[in-house]
């Protein structure tokens, strides 16, 4: 029996990778344990539970700190560790196995990856071959080529959600818990990873559903176990496939019978598929505007969607009574605050209920990443990037422009709500961002949006106990 050790450094909601590898990893017969950063000595733990493996699962932003954070833990530990990285980062820059103390880099899916780690590391047997895995032995770098992608999803053994909600009151208490329906998306947006991973996975499909029943029995688990009033799935697309989404719709309200929120894609929205998803029982759902400006949309970003679909979408799930988030960017490139603007308005076209707002990133690996450092619109290297993406840009432009797009950010949600507030919204941006403006702006965003996902977004019973649990964790996340 292997000993793994997942460490994170905090937990906003469920980790969906972290659950399925370790469920591969207990039906493989192996030991698991997971240690949270915010709430307890990483050090202390790994020296109590003595792993073989300590895993992290890490997005670009966050690596140096995970580097750091290893090396303690190595330096602390009564037996040598193997340390393996995985996740979005490592997948798209296996490279950093050459940093100090990573001993092995998981690209692509985990599950059978890991698994075949742990039987080897317990057999005594290791060979530095295992598909999806780079090593460094000696200090030889082995670059291994990947498996191929899970096609049957079923076959998957249940996510391990004790490994988590034992570990992580707020989590486990919350009426409100996430769930995967389907991997991987079809399209190829410029912001995205998604066309690098399918260059990793070349030949795949594009795009694999859960079974009906592998979904309805996750949620059922969930539901007889801990508090659950609204289900969240977090796919790229939920409604991709027609047959799918017409045997869940008959299904699940019968079944289940609790709201749930999911992802859609306004160019794949009809009548028919809004007419399932009231049945099945969604509340809210939420699209990907973006940008208003036609040319930063289809051409930029490479969305490939028309004002009117998005509006016409729109319409249709108000009509339904279903709530529609959104997801937008503001200050990208070649972009200008007017531009920010139109995104503001065609937001409050498509009667979005709440509008999210990021602050560009450009992510290595990105189409419009690279783009972005190769025109020189970069300010710095990504190492710059942070883990957060609503806080700060790190594009070049003029610094009265890139002030008043940040601020846009804390005020965006706010004025597609009230588009009658546009002109004030236009000189409250003007602020110098200093600590007692971002102090203010930050709590008249928090607590608009706060208001807003408990009222439409994920409406459940509102407690003393569900408003203070909520509160203690939020104050508790970084940013």
């Amino acid at each position: 029996m292997t000993k793994i050790l997942w460490v994170e450094k905090q937990i906003d909601y469920e980790p969906q990778g972290i659950m399925s590898m370790s469920a591969a990893l207990k039906e493989a017969g192996h030991d698991v344990a997971l240690t949270i950063v915010a709430q307890e000595d990483p050090l202390e733990v790994a020296r109590k539970f003595e792993p073989d493996i300590v895993g992290y699962s890490v997005m670009t932003g966050s690596q140096h700190y995970y580097f750091d954070l290893n090396a303690a833990i190595r330096e602390n530990a009564k037996k040598p560790v193997m340390s393996v990285f995985g996740g979005p980062h490592p997948t798209f820059f296996p490279e950093m196995i050459q940093e100090k103390g990573v001993d092995g880099v998981c690209v692509g899916e985990g599950e059978g990856s890991i698994v075949d780690l742990a039987n080897a590391l317990n057999n005594g047997g290791f060979q530095p071959n295992i598909p999806n895995w780079w090593f460094k032995v000696g200090g030889e770098i082995i670059k291994n080529p990947v498996r191929p992608l899970v096609r049957d999803l079923g076959t998957l053994p249940m996510p391990d959600r004790k490994l988590i909600y034992d570990k992580h009151k707020a989590t486990r208490t919350s009426p409100i818990k996430h769930f995967m329906a389907s991997r991987g998306c079809p399209y190829n947006c410029t912001y995205c990873f998604n066309h690098a991973w399918y260059e990793i996975y070349t030949r795949e499909k594009r795009g694999y559903q859960f079974p009906v029943d592998n979904v309805i029995q996750e949620v059922l688990w969930v539901k007889e176990r801990y508090p659950l009033e609204q289900v969240i799935f977090l796919d790229d697309l939920f409604i991709i496939f027609m047959n799918w989404l017409e045997e869940f719709a008959e299904r699940f309200p019968k079944e289940v019978g609790l709201p749930f929120f999911a992802n859609v894609r306004s160019n794949l929205i009809t009548p028919e598929k809004v007419a399932l998803l009231k049945k099945a029982g969604a509340n809210t759902v939420s699209m990907g505007i973006e940008a208003g400006n036609d040319y930063l949309r289809n051409k930029l970003l490479k969305r490939k969607m028309s004002r009117e679909t998005i509006i016409e979408s729109g319409r249709m799930l108000h009509e339904a009574g279903i709530n529609l988030t959104s997801t937008n960017i503001l200050a990208l490139p070649t972009a200008t605050v007017e531009d920010d603007f139109e995104t503001v308005k065609l937001n409050a076209q498509a009667k979005v209920k709440y509008a999210h707002a990021f602050l560009f990133q450009p992510y290595p690996a990105t189409e419009l990443g690279e783009f972005t450092e190769k025109n020189g619109h970069m300010a710095g290297s990504f190492e710059d990037i942070g883990s957060i993406a609503w806080d700060s840009s790190i594009l070049v432009r003029d610094e009265d422009e890139k002030n008043q797009m940040e601020n846009l950010q804390r005020w965006f949600a706010i004025a597609v709500e009230f588009p009658w507030m546009i002109p004030l919204v236009r000189k409250l941006i003007k602020a110098p961002r200093n600590k007692v403006s971002d102090t203010i702006y930050w709590w008249i965003h928090k607590l608009f949006k706060g208001w807003a996902i408990t009222r439409r977004v994920h409406p459940i019973k509102i407690t003393p106990k569900v408003i203070w649990n909520n509160a203690r964790h939020f104050l508790n996340l970084e940013a």
